[in-house]
């Protein structure tokens, strides 16, 4: 008897078909397993019935009455997928091969029958922040709906990271029933600890797991080589070695050592990173569509490690990012596309030097790459006069396995009748997209339990473990001495004597986040005295919240009316009538030339609790945070910086120095000795 491969050793077809008795759906209960001896998965079904052979259970996805090799969970995936890919017709592959934005729910109920769903689409970013009950019932009908189809494959629900506040993507806040709320990326960066950041994706993936969110667009691999870009935010900073260590830890901590049924995948992004820009334009838009790289070896010096870590870390997949590689480019050490050109000047997406070459070829990737949303469509840069057909054809044999912001499957088939791109491509795509499927258990049971999903992302360990991190993550950068004294912490034996005027920025004396701020202050530490009147403080507290969306195509990292902050004169003021502790939450290195002169004290926030800089201010906390980026000096120093390297390798004139002398480069950070 022939056996499936090598590795299933005595199993044989003969084996597989075992007397066995199909049992009708009856309830998600009915087709679970019993925690048999083999290590059985959980195996639940809604609409499809299942197979029972002795002690095991199957799901007969497929309806046929018997079990075939994709749903046979003994098996290796590899033999699971190679049948269920021959089962396939071709629509249903090249509906496979998209990721599409979340379907329409009205009245928390699933809008049905689905077009999506139907054609075999099986990818879908999720970005609403609702209550994860919520979502795990959203994930509930929409598996109960794929189980339903022709050959029952499941769905994978991806989001942006949900854990941290963010300017433009899928923004956490703190609440019963919502994800731990954890520092930004930067603030993880700024703690400098790896363990501390292992941690943290363990614990989110917990939270992603029982909500059904099974894939992370993200983390960003970039490296922030220029302070004007937008997306900085979502970085771990501009030092390749930190931002590898931090990477390569959020991977092992979603994913763990393999991808399994305990895992969320995670889609690194941007390769081959898209911190390298001219004057922070985005390559959403078309005045930023290439990557400039005006520094020798820039590319695999600076922005390649942290990509070569997530490799090594077992990355699920890779995103690259929409720019093309400039030919306006110093020689960065890679095979020229041709005598005259050293890169082809077309969207990562679609370039097989950078996909097939250096990143599966040169780094030896081995899983699937995800094109951005549309960028593959009306982003596809370098490829503007193809047809639809023509870029999809191009994207797939460059190696790109999965196209995001596509809902229509017909250039993909397209391509494949018209001699475009062959079928065994497509099915090369589809391979890694039902292995990943497969690994994550999803073929077994996709299903969650709302109240558990609760319980989990309600459990007060994981906020306690966040919070540590937000103090962690604060800077101390500078701490002023008054009469012999410096400025911070506001210990028990000074309290007492203090009236700490609070404002809030952007929002001004009224304004409800100033309000709010108040009150979180005083709840948290009643022993603090806060006022509303300047006039009767002794010191004072500012917290400035400048911000810059990548939507408003229009980088820039001043502080005033430009980034939201419409009164830089009443900082001032106050900072000159009271000693002033002065917090800036950065999302960039923005130019704090005007706000930090007169502060008495500063202090680097990333998306930090307020009460985490009241432990800091107490003193209840020594800060340890360091800088993951270097602060300009000033908008003259920007103008002259190159944007493919860090801020610790420009010109010494670059970066910040304060009154006392020290300079805000990357690494910096005060404590109390």
């Amino acid at each position: 008897m022939k056996r499936f491969s090598k590795k299933t050793a005595s199993l044989t077809l003969a084996a597989l078909m075992l007397s066995s008795t199909v049992i009708p759906y009856a309830s998600a209960e009915q087709g679970k397993s019993n925690g048999n001896k083999q290590n059985a998965p959980e195996i639940t079904a809604t609409t499809k019935n299942i197979i029972v052979q002795g002690e095991k259970k199957f799901k007969d996805l497929n309806n046929n009455g018997r079990l075939d090799p994709y749903e046979n969970w003994q098996l290796p995936t590899d033999v699971r997928v190679k049948d269920l890919v021959k089962k396939m017709t071709l629509e249903e592959k090249a509906g496979m091969m998209l990721i599409t934005e979340f379907p329409k729910f009205t009245n928390n109920k699933l809008v049905l029958p689905n077009k999506l769903i139907d054609q075999n689409t099986r990818y879908i970013i999720f970005r609403q922040t609702p209550t994860a009950d919520v979502i795990a019932d959203y994930n509930n009908q929409l598996q109960e709906a794929a189980e339903g189809s022709r050959l029952g494959i499941p769905i994978v629900i991806t989001s942006n990271p949900r854990n941290h506040a963010s300017t433009d993507y899928t923004n956490s806040s703190e609440g019963a029933g919502l994800h731990s709320f954890w520092p930004g990326p930067l603030g993880l960066a700024a703690t400098r600890d790896t363990s501390l950041v292992k941690d943290f994706a363990e614990t989110a993936a917990k939270e992603w797991r029982a909500a059904g969110i099974r894939k992370v667009y993200g983390y960003t691999a970039d490296i922030a080589t220029d302070p004007l870009w937008a997306r900085i935010e979502d970085t771990f900073g501009e030092q390749p070695a930190l931002a590898s260590d931090m990477i390569y830890n959020v991977i092992k901590g979603f994913q763990g050592d393999e991808l399994g049924k305990d895992s969320v995948a995670i889609t690194v992004k941007h390769f081959p990173g898209g911190g390298a820009r001219d004057n922070g334009l985005d390559p959403h838009f078309p005045e930023g569509k290439f990557n400039p790289y005006p520094t020798d070896g820039s590319l695999l010096k600076y922005h390649i490690p942290s990509f070569r870590a997530a490799i090594t870390a077992g990355v699920s997949s890779v995103m690259p990012y929409y720019a093309y590689p400039s030919n306006t480019s110093a020689d960065q050490g890679l095979p020229w596309f041709s005598p005259t050109q050293q890169f082809e000047e077309v969207g990562f997406a679609l370039n097989k030097a950078i996909i097939t070459d250096l990143l599966r070829g040169q780094l030896g990737f081995k899983g699937y790459v995800n094109s951005d949303t549309g960028a593959v469509g009306n982003n596809a840069w370098g490829a503007e006069g193809l047809t639809p057909e023509q870029k999809f054809a191009k994207a797939i044999n460059a190696g790109t396995n999965i196209i995001s912001g596509a809902s229509d499957p017909a250039p993909i088939i397209d391509a494949v009748k018209h001699g475009l791109l062959k079928e065994d491509k497509v099915d090369q795509s589809v391979s890694f997209l039902l292995s990943e499927m497969m690994k994550l258990g999803l073929f077994e049971n996709p299903y969650v339990d709302k109240q558990n999903a609760l319980d989990v992302v309600n459990n007060p360990e994981s906020q306690k473990k966040a919070d540590a991190a937000h103090r962690k993550s604060l800077v101390l950068m500078r701490n002023d001495k008054i009469n012999g004294e410096n400025v911070l912490p506001l210990s028990d034996g000074k309290i007492n004597n203090v009236k700490l005027y609070v404002e809030m920025f952007p929002g001004g004396n009224d304004a409800a986040a100033t309000k709010k701020l108040r009150e979180t202050i005083q709840k948290y530490d009643p022993s603090i005295t806060v006022t509303d009147n300047l006039a009767e403080a002794t010191h004072a507290f500012v917290w400035v919240r400048p911000v810059q969306s990548n939507w408003d195509n229009n980088p820039r990292i001043s502080v005033g009316p430009e980034t939201g902050i419409t009164n830089v004169d009443r900082i001032i003021e106050i900072q000159k009538t009271v000693p002033t502790i002065t917090a800036i939450n950065f999302t960039n290195p923005w130019l704090i030339d005007q706000i930090e002169p007169n502060a008495a004290a500063v202090v680097a926030t990333f998306g930090t609790k307020a009460e985490a800089i009241v432990d800091v201010i107490r003193g209840k906390f020594n800060p340890t945070g360091k800088l993951p980026f270097t602060i300009p000096a000033n908008k003259a120093a920007v103008d002259e910086e190159v944007g493919d390297i860090p801020g610790y390798e420009e010109d010494p004139s670059y970066v910040y120095k304060n009154k006392s002398g020290d300079k805000y480069g990357f690494d910096f950070g005060l404590n109390y000795k």
